[in-house]
């Protein structure tokens, strides 16, 4: 990469784990879509996936006994076939139609975001397959796959501490399996992208201690809404990125 290229690595890896320390989510959603707009996706999935498991396991300190394992049971069959589908379409696609389904994805949740759509309605269990099956996908394939599990887990679970160790816990196992499943695919056998993990996690690190720092200042509302227009901005790019490949 040229100095340029670092520097603006290096910016962007700061603000995605700056938001990450804050919310507790999102820096894949941050980091994969303003890194793919000057680094190969291949090279940029795997590295976001090792420095978010490392995050998930820093934060980490879920509540065993608040895990909802009922739920997670249900998600996890489908979550590791969509893990499996998304790692063969990163190894296979090429760029342009992968850029374009990511610009596409994050539009969606961008505008979700600034807009601050939800909803009150309990969730039915009907929902697990497709919502694990597209959060393992776009997980593998993009290495924001939080959004689906989010979006099904909070119209399932009310209390907040259970949520939170839920979605903790159901993160930490998610990643294990994209590991393991990048690491049969190859994706993990570069050195390029452990020397790119080893030197950015200082910064990941300090990042997630001064979003942890930080994170009264802002409401969640006005967090939401902060990223959601980031992500805007990063879904519009990825689309001419696209488009002149």
């Amino acid at each position: 990469m040229s100095p340029e290229q670092i520097a603006a690595t290096a910016a962007i890896l700061l603000a995605a784990y700056v938001i990450r320390g804050i919310t507790g989510f999102g820096s894949g959603l941050v980091s994969v879509p303003l890194l793919a707009l000057f680094l190969p996706l291949q090279f940029v999935v795997p590295l976001v996936l090792l420095l978010d498991f490392t995050a998930s396991i820093v934060i980490g300190g879920f509540n065993f006994r608040r895990v909802q394992w009922n739920e997670i049971g249900v998600l996890i069959p489908f979550g590791v076939v969509g893990v499996i589908l998304g790692t063969t379409l990163l190894v296979n696609l090429p760029a342009e139609p992968m850029l374009l389904a990511l610009a596409g994805f994050v539009f969606i949740f961008a505008m979700r975001s600034v807009l601050n759509i939800h909803g009150d309605k309990p969730a039915s269990r009907a929902w697990a397959a497709p919502a694990a099956l597209t959060g393992g996908t776009v997980g593998a394939l993009f290495g924001t796959g939080g959004p689906p599990y989010v979006i099904y887990l909070t119209h399932r679970i009310r209390d907040k501490s259970d949520l939170r160790a839920t979605f903790s816990a159901l993160l930490f196992t998610e990643g294990a399996t994209r590991i393991v499943s990048f690491l049969l695919a190859g994706l993990l056998l570069s050195a390029k992208v452990w020397i790119a993990y080893l030197v950015a996690l200082p910064l990941v690190l300090g990042a997630l201690y001064l979003g942890g720092r930080v994170h009264v200042g802002l409401s969640a509302t006005q967090m939401t809404r902060l990223v959601g227009i980031l992500l805007l901005v990063s879904s519009v790019s990825l689309l001419f990125k696209a488009l002149n490949e």
